[in-house]
């Protein structure tokens, strides 16, 4: 039998807070709900530069270098931390989990062989889109498509966030059992926007009779944001008086400021940088008529929910596996992979304002699962593979 007063956990990922993107709060909620629920939990990651952890539990970071190919990430170098070896000694791990399959996951994979604890790994991302982009040789994508393969069969069990997510893993290579893990919120769904709305409409300076599109994440190619700034002018032909405002950071923001003001729409768009706040966050959520979302390289998406919770629907790419959970005309909206077919979805969903209210009342209550239920079942996870393991 498991003793609940001994599990300690290890969450190994190569990227963290300061770097926010979508495994990174699954990582910290992870954490902080563990940490209440289960034992001692220790994020393991990269070092970031002048950052100060705060965190309620332990972050333990290892030496890092910067990335040319994709700042602000930073390659992990744990082999070379003899400080991490003797800082690493005196954690009694009983189960660790990987949330990448580059250097932290190898990291953690050779910490749970070391210790004869079992290792988990979640396949978070779809790695071949970002191999594709920094390398032109297909043999080099290929191979580093095999490593991953090979770190997905090397551990004891794999966790994907959604079920279309196999698919990917299935491209890949990748034939062996796994089982889904669903990600949750941080924000919990708020009945009554109004209060959330007008901070929203004060911070962002956008009043009423502004239709406000969003987009928060990453500002990366990859999420097919190009698509999206070329899909507004056709919205703004239409609509006037609509507003986009994008949140977040990436090597590609220059690159859609400048495409912005190409397009000659520079006067209507609103680019922000990377929110930390979570209250300002939501006010933000709450002041958008609609989240635009058309990522193809999404495996699951965060953001969708957390606008669902503050009563916003997307509109995201049929087929997508971010549109798993959505049914269109339901609880979001759903558009085929065409610009200007895009921005006429974004038309039909702005300009019917009561249909709108429908179905982000039933975004709100299909697609927000908090974090707290969510780890409470990875709690139970972990302890059923504890249980199987001592036997």
């Amino acid at each position: 039998m498991v003793h609940m007063m001994s599990i300690t956990t290890g969450l190994f990922n190569d990227g963290y807070v300061p770097i926010m993107d979508g495994v990174t709060i699954t990582v910290k909620n992870y954490a902080y709900w563990l940490e209440k629920t289960l034992g001692p939990t220790y994020v393991v990651t990269p070092y970031v530069p002048n950052y100060e952890d705060t965190e309620p539990f332990k972050v333990i970071r290892f030496l890092s270098m910067p990335t040319i190919v994709r700042p602000p990430y930073r390659i992990g170098l744990p082999d070379l931390d003899l400080r991490l070896q003797y800082i690493l000694k005196n954690r009694d791990f009983s189960i660790v989990h990987a949330h990448s399959p580059f250097a932290a996951g190898i990291f953690a994979r050779r910490v749970a062989k070391a210790r004869g604890i079992p290792i988990v790994a979640t396949f978070h991302s779809k790695y071949r889109d970002d191999f594709q982009r920094i390398f032109a040789i297909k043999s080099i994508v290929n191979d580093q498509i095999k490593r991953i393969v090979d770190f997905y069969y090397s551990v004891n069990h794999v966790w994907v966030p959604q079920e279309s997510v196999v698919k990917t893993l299935r491209e890949y290579g990748y034939k062996g059992p796994y089982e889904v893990m669903e990600n949750g919120i941080d924000m919990t769904p708020v009945k009554d926007i109004a209060e959330y709305w007008k901070r929203g409409a004060d911070y962002l300076k956008l009043p009423e009779g502004l239709h406000v599109g969003l987009y928060v994440g990453q500002h990366i190619l990859e999420k097919n944001l190009e698509f999206l700034v070329r899909s507004l002018p056709h919205v703004m032909q239409a609509l006037p008086d609509f507003r986009m405002v994008f949140v977040g950071d990436g090597y590609a923001k220059n690159q859609l400021r400048n495409l912005v003001d190409d397009l000659g729409i520079g006067d209507k768009i609103i680019f922000h940088n990377v929110v930390f706040d979570r209250e300002v966050l939501k006010s933000i959520y709450a002041r958008s008529d609609i989240f635009l979302f058309p990522s193809l390289y999404d495996t699951a998406s965060l953001v969708v929910r957390e606008a669902a919770a503050l009563k916003t629907p997307s509109v995201l790419i049929q087929g997508a596996n971010a549109a798993e959970a959505i049914k269109d005309g339901v609880n979001g909206y759903l558009s085929e992979n065409d610009i200007e077919g895009f921005a006429h979805r974004v038309v039909q969903a702005l300009s019917n304002q009561g249909e709108r209210e429908k179905i982000a009342e039933m975004a709100q209550n299909s697609l927000c699962r908090t974090w707290e239920d969510v780890v409470l079942e990875v709690k139970d996870r972990y302890l059923k593979i504890l249980e199987r393991w001592e036997h």
